[in-house]
């Protein structure tokens, strides 16, 4: 862990506190000890959730798969509703807790200690931050980058500042003969594509794999042994790899990068929250939305797939979802790619699993596919921005163009539930939290 902090100095004198629930896991006892390697003070933690405890007491449960929820404190008509990760309502624990200790940021640890969620306490609020749609009595809400007393940061989010600040500090600390060709970051292919604008940008490399950390340790490991350096990896549900001590996902020392970041950014008097503004501003706004229905029947799973890729006729993929045009279908399950000469995804191809991936002529890209593990089919979207789509910090929230991406997102993914995923006629369940 000791090759990827730089400011020992500067974080054993921090004013900033930290409070860190590790929900019944056994993280406590490693998140104390990183803290103490990067000089800092231990970080406060929830004591209800503190220990290993089997029966997750103060959760419903503990599946890291509900990721992002983990913190999720967000605004509604102006009342704070707190929705609860592993069951667990954040608001009475760590959010309280930070609140009564005067702690700014809020780290999470799941119980296995190998994903991360993060909140930070917010002194201004600048809008609502919440657009509301709903779908067939659903609400779907998006979160915006002005919203609410605590901002809650997605996996995305989270890989924006990761992103930028392993990069930032390679520049500090690289030997004169260092090339950034040599220089790697990847991302699952169903996560944020922000590290591959900071890598267009900043002239490194970027790749994706399929879903799941296990791909990208293997090509970690490929790029090691060809004497490549890769700086972080992630995947959207909250799982972060930084350096390459460990090829797998890790809360740990996720955790302990976010504090110091926060620490050396206290010391020019910006927030996390501003710093990923001023991220978007560099390298252009990316806006994304991840959820999932509920189905117990195989055989209705196969049935939608099969459904997309004989759409209007035999072998024919959708060329529209409602009245947004498709540009590019990646299939990884049959190996179909629309966007190379020989119509072969780049990816390998995956025939145990369901996946497929549009990429539509509005810049948006969403990702069907299954669970390998759970009755469930996901969907991922974002919609990206070039630089010069700039969000002035002085205007309200309604006023701003991340707004429109978002209403732009949102009317894409009704299009895509109701058009592919067809959850009334389908029998899905709408994912609960």
């Amino acid at each position: 862990m000791n090759d990827i902090f730089l400011y020992r100095e500067l974080n054993s004198k921090t004013t900033l506190k930290f409070v860190h629930t590790s929900f019944h896991g056994v993280g406590h006892d490693y998140v104390q000890l990183a803290f103490q390697v990067f000089g800092f003070k231990p970080p406060i933690p929830v004591p209800e959730q503190k220990d290993p405890d089997p029966d997750f007491s103060t959760v419903k449960c503990p599946n890291p798969e509900e990721g992002e929820s983990v913190l999720e404190y967000y605004i509604e008509l102006n009342i704070f509703s707190a929705i609860q990760l592993f069951g667990s309502p954040f608001q009475e624990l760590s959010l309280r807790l930070a609140e009564k200790e005067n702690a700014r940021i809020v780290l999470a640890t799941d119980p296995d200690a190998d994903r991360l969620a993060v909140a930070e306490l917010q002194e201004k609020s600048w809008g609502q931050g919440v657009l509301m749609r709903s779908y067939k009595g659903l609400d779907l809400n998006f979160h915006s980058l002005y919203s609410g007393d605590w901002k809650v940061f997605t996996g995305n989010e989270l890989a924006a500042l990761f992103g930028w600040w392993m990069f930032d500090c390679w520049k500090k600390n690289k030997s004169r003969n260092a090339d950034v060709k040599n220089i790697y970051m990847l991302a699952t292919t169903v996560s944020s594509k922000i590290l591959k604008a900071i890598a267009l940008k900043e002239g490194f490399h970027f790749e994706e794999t399929l879903p799941g950390f296990k791909w990208i340790g293997s090509r970690i490991k490929d790029l090691l042994e060809n004497g490549k350096e890769v700086l972080f990896a992630f995947e959207e549900s909250i799982g972060f790899l930084c350096g390459t001590s460990v090829l797998d996902k890790d809360g740990v020392s996720a955790a302990v990068v976010v504090a110091e970041m926060a620490s050396y950014l206290e010391t020019m008097n910006i927030t996390l929250k501003q710093q990923l503004i001023n991220v978007y501003e560099k390298y252009g706004y990316h806006i994304s939305k991840t959820s999932y229905f509920l189905c117990y029947d195989p055989t209705t799973i196969k049935s939608i797939f099969e459904r997309l890729r004989n759409f209007d006729s035999p072998k024919e993929y959708p060329k529209f979802c409602g009245t947004f045009a498709i540009l590019h279908i990646r299939d990884v399950t049959t190996g179909y790619d629309s966007s190379q000469p020989n119509k072969k995804s780049v990816l390998p191809v995956s025939k145990n699993s369901q996946m497929i991936t549009f990429t539509f002529q509005n810049g948006c890209v969403a990702t069907l596919r299954t669970s390998g593990t759970e009755p469930k089919i996901k969907y991922y979207a974002e919609m990206c921005a070039s630089p010069d789509q700039r969000t002035s910090k002085l205007l309200t929230f309604s006023l701003s163009d991340t707004a429109l991406l978002e209403e732009e997102l949102k009317k894409l993914i009704e299009a895509l539930i109701e058009n592919f995923l067809e959850p009334s006629k389908n029998g899905l369940t709408w994912r609960s939290v």
